[in-house]
């Protein structure tokens, strides 16, 4: 064999050799290691980790029998807030010495130092923890990001003899800790309730009940959102119940005995009868006849049928206030019957019933509180929800304060209305025009109206 091949290839399999052991060779065993790695909330607001809320951290490790701590460091993730005032390490072994492993009830507390970086807080201990010792640091006031998601904890550690060369690493099998994302609502909620003056008024039994100031802002958004419900309901139905209520009402003074019957059986049912009664029989009754119709239409078919009763009478009144002199004039103008109701007897209606039919709507908003006792998610069935889990009548109120965001607006238009009706509107006084007395009525003059 050409002893000029030999040479490297014997050099390439001491090579793969040398590769071979380092790989086989057993990782550095790390001297300490995580028994467990908790967080809890320093309030009793349940067991939940909630971010931006004060938590309590607590890990627990254990050194190899052969290793001595000299610190230990917790690096919280990035936008965590914390404080180091009531920091703790506590030692913790078998009250039986002759039973190792028994039950780690016995603790001691050795002295140590803190500092901090802003982001790590190191444990420093004025004498090294003897060789395998379970350790327990306890850190308060941590505010995890509000985000929240599953926060990475990262501990270190240094190791030695005192007076010698410090040795350490960093574990990596620290579990994460699950922390619950908040909303700027709750993080108000949160705040208010550490606040002295929120206390005293808490401590009032009656005050604490129907408006407790940290419910009432953490309620608020699950309440709006029935709100809108509320008004998807309202704004869809009373539409709809216009056209048929305008209907019944032509229906009501036609000359037709049938369309009167029709018309007058229907009226007097609906009206007759409890909007929580209708709304029962249309929410139980179809599904047991084998019509299914999901909640939000079948809501709103419930609110405008009923709603469209009360408007029957409303345009039929309106209708009948118009002077028969109105009619007789626009037939001698050589109207036919269907014009002189659309461009003549209908404006005049719509103008006078415009105020009850402002009431009518305020009157339907507020009825759609009655789909609660069916499951519809409107305003009062989130506050009921809320009430079931607090135990406080304060989301009611916050309740309450939805329906008067629409009807108190509602009923200053309908003051309004009313008054120019009356003849009591100023407005045109105070731009300097003379206000018609009762007696200038428009009369008819040849083709026009004077």
């Amino acid at each position: 064999m050409n002893h000029r091949y030999l040479q490297p290839a014997r050099l390439l399999l001491a090579l793969a050799a040398a590769c071979a052991l380092v790989l086989a060779a057993p990782a550095p065993a790390q001297a300490l290691s995580t028994a467990k790695l908790t967080a809890k909330p320093n309030s009793d607001s349940g067991s939940d980790v909630l971010g931006a809320t004060d938590t309590r951290i607590t890990w627990e490790g254990q050194a190899s029998d052969d290793e001595q701590l000299t610190a230990v460091t917790l690096t919280l993730p990035d936008g965590t807030a914390y404080t180091t005032n009531d920091a703790k390490v506590t030692l913790l072994s078998d009250s039986d010495p002759s039973k190792p492993g028994n039950d780690l009830m016995k603790r001691d507390t050795p002295k140590f130092q803190i500092s901090s970086d802003g982001q790590s807080v190191t444990y420093a201990f004025s004498d090294p923890l003897p060789a395998g010792s379970y350790v327990r640091l306890e850190l308060y006031g941590v505010d995890f990001p509000a985000m929240g998601g599953d926060m990475q904890v990262k501990v270190s550690y240094a190791t030695g003899e005192a007076g010698s060369l410090a040795q350490g690493g960093e574990l990596t099998d620290v579990p994460t800790i699950a922390v619950k994302g908040v909303t700027p609502t709750e993080q108000l909620a949160t705040y208010l309730e550490g606040q002295e003056w929120v206390k005293r008024w808490n401590s009032n039994t009656f005050l604490r009940l129907f408006l407790n100031p940290p419910i009432l802002v953490s309620s608020f958004p699950s309440v709006f959102q029935g709100f809108i419900m509320a008004l998807a309901i309202v704004l869809v139905a009373f539409p709809l119940a216009i056209p048929f209520g305008f209907v019944l009402a032509l229906m009501r003074i036609s000359k037709s005995r049938v369309l009167r019957a029709v018309s007058s059986f229907y009226v007097n049912i609906v009206r007759g009868t409890p909007a929580f009664l209708q709304i029962y029989i249309a929410f139980f009754g179809l599904p047991l006849a084998g019509v299914q119709i999901p909640s939000y239409p079948l809501g709103v078919a419930v609110m405008a049928l009923n709603s469209a009763a009360y408007l029957c009478e409303i345009f039929r009144a309106g209708i009948q206030s118009i002077p028969k002199g109105q009619d007789e004039a626009a037939r001698s103008l050589g109207m036919t019957a269907a014009q002189t109701m659309l461009y003549v007897i209908i404006p005049q209606t719509l103008r006078n019933v415009l105020p009850t039919m402002t009431s009518e709507f305020i009157l339907l908003y507020k009825d759609t509180s009655l789909l609660a006792a069916v499951g519809v998610m409107e305003v009062v069935m989130y506050a009921k929800t809320i009430v079931a889990s607090t135990g406080s009548i304060t989301p009611y109120i916050v309740a309450a304060l939805f329906y008067l965001v629409v009807t108190l607006p509602l009923a200053r238009v309908v003051g309004k209305l009313e008054a120019r009706l009356l003849g009591k509107d100023t407005g045109s006084r105070k731009r300097g025009k003379p206000r018609k007395s009762a007696g200038q009525m428009p009369v008819i003059d040849g083709d026009h109206l004077a």
